[in-house]
């Protein structure tokens, strides 16, 4: 069967740091294709190019086995590619329909103005061609993250798209909206659909996928059949090294200093009576399904949103958190799970992300800053913390995820916080970038830090916390010691609504 897409030799370099290294790689009808790496291997940068995303510096792409030149996101599309990015591009204030024909929008007599009712209708066969229940004239802004989702693949199926790219689909997805994604490539690869399929999460890939191509450091690695080949030999050509499993015995901490304390807190019906207790040098993990309102917990604690009731003490004293300057004031450091938006400044350099919360410490005279120290403080921690990066005056947004997310650990390590929310501290980074959170992880609760993890991947809350405090419906529903935690006790008590709205 001849490929529809094969890509040869193919190289890309930005500021002089090479993304892409000769890389190859080919697509036959009808398949899933995954593509797989550690964060910064090339797996976007590779698509982008075959999405005309970015322009190659060397190599050749051949569709339906002739060269083709892919200038433009518009040039891709016409041959037939489309690409779904992991951060959503979609406007919000318009509907689904005017999101997917935007800018080739349907026009009445005279072509004058646009016809809305023939652009719903359109909008409305795809929906029905993915068998997906949804008004085309619903704004974007008030859909799911998942049905947004959806309203990217039906944008990409306008074009008639014998290639689709789905980067990260499922990151903000829970289980159930990730069956309906799965259902849906199932129908686009019967019609002879090839689909890219770039992901972390090994049991999604294994569901799915036909075969794999595992990239790193910019080059090509191999390509093998998905079914064929144990993770562990995936893992290896990923990071080219067996991982060293960071499992470790639990330190019994029960007995150590409360370090935080919160009681009684709420917040509208996202969280309800919650109260909990956090130890120097705990690792507490927050479990629950999606909505359980551990987020907002934990956003409430920290001063980022007002709280209705409640109080909370720092090592025993109460304290007012009116806002997040009030939390840092309190040694307290919150990771958002949307670290690009609300973690890092992704236009400004490596530097002065991580020196942002500390900038008083930087002052000369209390007027100027000084630089130098800035640029000591930032060599220091991407020591520390592995951050790979050219330099420190690189741009954040350049870097992988996990480099990202070290240095927003790293601007909390430098404003010397005991307590440190993690909220979903590994989304969205690779197997091994994962390995090194981990190990950071325990080393600064060996350190003394008190540490909250908040994440939707159990064996995650499982592997790291010494205790697990499960939630449901805005409510603390049980805690769990770690000798006793299970994926099967915490769905029970993540399930429990009647404990949950019981007044």
């Amino acid at each position: 069967m001849q490929p529809i897409v094969t890509i040869r030799d193919l190289s890309k370099s930005f500021a002089g740091v090479r993304a892409l290294d000769r890389a190859q790689f080919d697509l036959l009808p009808g398949e899933v294709h995954a593509l797989m790496g550690e964060n910064g291997a090339g797996k976007s940068t590779l698509m982008k190019v075959l999405a005309g995303v970015y322009r190659k510096d060397s190599g050749e792409v051949l569709l339906d086995g002739r060269p083709v030149d892919i200038e433009s996101p518009r040039a891709a599309q016409a041959l037939g590619i489309g690409i779904i990015h992991q951060e959503l591009n979609l406007m919000n204030h318009l509907s689904a329909a005017q999101n997917i024909f935007i800018g080739r929008e349907p026009r009445g007599r005279f072509g004058l103005f646009i016809d809305e009712e023939a652009m719903c209708l359109e909008a409305q066969r795809i929906f029905e061609r993915m068998n997906l229940k949804l008004d085309p004239r619903t704004p974007v802004g008030e859909l799911t993250v998942a049905r947004q989702q959806m309203v990217e693949i039906a944008k990409a199926l306008s074009f008639d798209s014998r290639v689709l790219i789905m980067d990260e689909p499922t990151a903000a997805l829970n289980n159930e909206e990730v069956a309906d994604l799965f259902r849906i490539i199932a129908r686009l690869k019967s019609r002879g659909v090839a689909i890219v399929y770039i992901s972390h999460k090994m049991d999604e890939l294994k569901r799915i996928a036909d075969r794999v191509t595992v990239m790193r450091d910019g080059q090509y690695i191999a390509t093998v059949p998905m079914a064929a080949t144990p993770m562990d030999t995936l893992i290896a050509m990923m990071v080219g090294r067996q991982l060293a499993d960071v499992e470790h015995e639990m330190p019994d901490t029960s007995g150590n200093e409360i370090v935080l304390e919160a009681r009684g807190i709420r917040r509208g019906s996202m969280v309800r009576d919650a109260s909990f207790v956090l130890r120097r040098g705990e690792i507490l993990g927050f479990a629950g399904l999606m909505g359980a309102g551990r987020t907002e917990l934990a956003r409430a604690v920290f001063g980022a949103d007002r709280i209705d009731a409640g109080e909370v003490f720092v090592h025993g004293k109460k304290v007012s958190i009116r806002s997040p300057e009030d939390a840092v004031a309190h040694g307290i450091g919150y990771l958002s799970e949307d670290r690009k938006h609300f973690g890092l400044a992704t236009g400004m350099d490596v530097e002065t992300n991580i020196a942002l919360p500390s900038m008083k410490k930087f002052l000369s005279m209390g007027l100027f800053i000084d630089q130098a120290a800035i640029e000591s403080a930032g060599e220091r921690y991407v020591r520390q913390l592995g951050i790979k990066t050219p330099s420190v005056r690189q741009q954040v947004r350049l870097l992988s995820g996990g480099n990202q997310q070290k240095i927003v650990i790293a601007k909390w390590l430098l404003r010397d916080c005991s307590v440190l929310f993690f909220d979903e501290p590994t989304r969205g980074i690779d197997v091994g970038a994962k390995a090194e959170i981990y190990r950071l992880l325990n080393e600064l609760a060996a350190q003394g830090k008190a540490i909250v993890i908040i994440s939707s991947e159990l064996p995650e809350v499982l592997r790291m916390s010494h205790r697990v405090l499960v939630m449901c419906e805005g409510r603390i529903t049980g805690e769990l010691p770690a000798r006793e935690a299970s994926q099967e006790k915490i769905m029970q008590l993540a399930t429990r609504r009647e404990a949950a709205t019981a007044e």
